[in-house]
């Protein structure tokens, strides 16, 4: 016999198997009655779940060429508050049991099913009757009437979650989920995908004992949720009773997490940074209680260990201690800026830290490195508290700027703006990094120790400096005042009072102690004390200054500590010191120069004293060593060819 034969013989064969099936099961059409399918198919539905659907519309009933029974308008639980509504429920028969009568569930499918969570005050919900029902029907294969069916498919569902007031809180939709139902083993699987605040999320879960779930005893589970905001994944157990509790390892990362908590609800996040997060840990769930131990968090590059814990009681709360290596600041103040572009006045955008509004917390972070721009930290221990939108950090310890960082920071968002509040010590620290970090003046040399207290409020960095109040201190050595040679200065214009022209603005003028005081009330700093000894000069300095407008308006007095001949007072000269902060003009008195020069002397007493003629001329004459004629002889004078 040749293949060809064997092959066409081995199609007669199948074709005929074919051919009985198709008669048997067509024949099965009029042996059972549609009647008794639809009622077989309710009994397994019931028997499989021990739920008994209450059907609204009409049943339809294929035997050919595949088996299925299709119910429309199906409800679950009360028809006053249904848990669960469908469009259609289909169930598709198994095809042999068919041929020979007998009707079996292969799998169930609810067509746009509306599930509604309803959660009571006391806990419970519309669910409890329907949980007990499916807890009851939870019973070994052996003991079921009829065969149960392995398979049930949620199609373009809608989940519902609900308060006491009827009032919807979260809604799921284009929920498509596969469920593997327990017929034969315990456990139950579930599959799918479903869309939350617009993303769509893939979500796997499995219950290794769903009779125990149900009956709220501790069975192990798995879960995952993938998605654009997030990635989660947590395997453990969880019971709920007496209460809700859960235990396992936790797992999830965010591509962005200023972005994840913008989807999940709250209100965004002030500053700059949340970006890229990932976390891991033990966590521990206890009623509304969240508990992270073992916590591995990454954020922006940062990495930090410790305990979290997380409260939904009326007001979200977090709470924890972490530990970093090195903990890099700059993305979240990359967006705080005190000076406008062009950096010579005061920013003028408002600040709008609405992210203090959306939940508390209370961290404390310590880290052995810090990183906040330019500015590197060493040892650091931060406190950081919000509660009510108010916004409290307080430094333990710094180890900043050459030096130790002490103090605390306060901010309160208001509808009208922020009212800031702000106690900081810097001991023995370098004060031209510490200064020109800070606020930007670069003059001054040396290792100090400072405090300061200061308020303010207003809706933008320069509203805040012109109501901004408080007092502040600082106590130098062994530095300089860059920018100016003070000593130079004063043994030129001791010599020469007026000899003007050269440019002093050079050099540096070095100190063995400063001594500064100043209080400031509403943007105008008094500066009530401020020396400056050295071997060589001695410098004190009065008057104020205007933080909105970054303007200088000082008085003072330098003086020579010894005297430049035998015999002779040491020299000292008043002076002025006027103009931007950024770049300050000084200027020595006029009439104090004039009236040490001998020449000039009398033509100042001259222009006081309406003085003759004369006088004003001879004065001229020894300024400028030559003669001067009187104006009427020149104007006689003849003209030269």
């Amino acid at each position: 016999m040749t293949a060809f034969a064997g092959i066409r013989r081995l199609g007669f064969v199948l074709l005929a198997i074919a051919a009985v099936a198709v008669g048997v099961l067509t024949t099965a059409g009029y042996l059972i009655s549609p009647e008794t399918v639809r009622s077989e198919v309710l009994s397994g539905i019931r028997s499989a779940t021990g739920l008994d659907p209450i059907l609204g519309g009409k049943a339809s009933v294929t035997l050919f060429p595949k088996g299925s029974v299709s119910f429309a308008d199906v409800v679950l639980g009360d028809p006053k508050r249904p848990a669960l509504t469908a469009e259609r429920l289909t169930a598709r028969l198994r095809f042999f049991p068919l041929l020979v009568g007998r009707v079996e569930i292969a799998d169930i499918s609810l067509e746009k099913p509306t599930i509604a969570v309803d959660i009571d005050r006391d806990g419970g919900s519309n669910w409890s009757v329907l949980i007990a029902a499916l807890a009851r029907g939870q019973k070994p294969q052996a003991v079921r009437s009829v065969a149960a069916f392995s398979e049930m498919r949620v199609d373009n569902g809608t989940l519902l979650l609900r308060n006491d007031e009827g009032r919807t809180v979260e809604t799921l939709n284009d929920v498509d989920f596969s469920l593997a139902w327990p017929s034969i083993s315990k456990s139950l699987g579930a599959t799918g995908h479903f869309v939350w605040h617009g993303e769509k999320l893939d979500a796997s879960v499995t219950l290794a004992d769903f009779a125990a779930a149900l009956a709220g005893n501790r069975t192990g589970v798995k879960l995952r949720l993938n998605g654009a905001p997030m990635n989660a994944a947590f395997e453990g157990a969880f019971s709920f009773k007496p209460t809700l509790k859960v235990e396992g390892t936790l797992a999830a990362d965010a591509a962005s997490l200023r972005r994840t908590l913008t989807w999940a609800g709250h209100e965004p996040l002030p500053g700059g940074g949340f970006g890229r997060f990932a976390i891991k840990a033990q966590t521990s769930i206890v009623g509304d209680t969240i508990s992270l131990a073992g916590v591995n968090v990454e954020l922006d590059g940062n990495s930090a260990e410790g305990v979290l814990s997380f409260a939904n009681e009326g007001r979200q709360t977090l709470q924890g201690t972490l530990a970093a290596e090195t903990l890099n600041l700059s993305p979240y103040i990359s967006t705080v800026r005190l000076l406008a572009s062009n950096q010579r006045a005061w920013d003028e955008s408002r600040l709008t830290p609405d992210g203090l509004n959306g939940m508390d917390f209370d961290l404390r972070v310590s880290a052995a490195n810090v990183i906040m721009g330019s500015t590197k930290v060493g040892r650091t221990a931060i406190g950081a508290n919000l509660h009510d939108g108010r916004l409290m950090i307080s430094i333990g310890e710094a180890q900043a700027f050459g030096g130790v960082v002490k103090g605390s920071v306060a901010l309160t968002n208001f509808d009208s703006g922020v009212d800031f509040r702000s106690q900081v010590q810097f001991a023995d620290v370098d004060l031209e990094s510490c200064l020109g970090q800070l606020f930007g003046f670069k003059r001054l040399e040396g290792k100090g120790t400072m405090s300061m207290t200061i308020d303010g409020t207003g809706d933008s960095v320069l509203a805040l400096t012109r109501t901004v109040s408080g007092t502040a201190s600082l106590t130098g050595r062994d530095g300089a005042i860059s920018g100016i040679n003070i000593e130079q200065l004063l043994k030129r214009l001791e010599r020469r009072p007026l000899s003007g022209g050269g440019d002093f603005r050079t050099g540096s003028t070095p100190y063995d102690r400063i001594d500064v005081s100043l209080r400031t009330t509403q943007g105008t700093v008094e500066v009530q004390d401020m020396k400056v000894e050295s071997t060589a000069v001695r410098l004190a300095l009065a008057g104020s200054a205007s933080i909105p407008d970054r303007e200088l308006d000082l008085k003072g007095t330098a003086a020579l500590v010894s005297p430049t001949r035998a015999g002779a007072p040491p020299f000292g000269l008043p002076f002025v010191v006027q103009g931007s902060w950024d770049d300050p003009i000084m200027l020595p008195d006029a009439e104090a120069l004039i009236r040490r020069s001998g020449a000039a002397a009398p033509l100042l007493n001259a222009v006081r004293e309406r003085s003759t003629r004369d006088t004003v001329r001879s004065a001229i004459e020894r300024l400028t060593g030559g003669s001067a004629a009187p104006a009427a002889d020149t104007a006689a004078a003849p003209a030269k060819p």
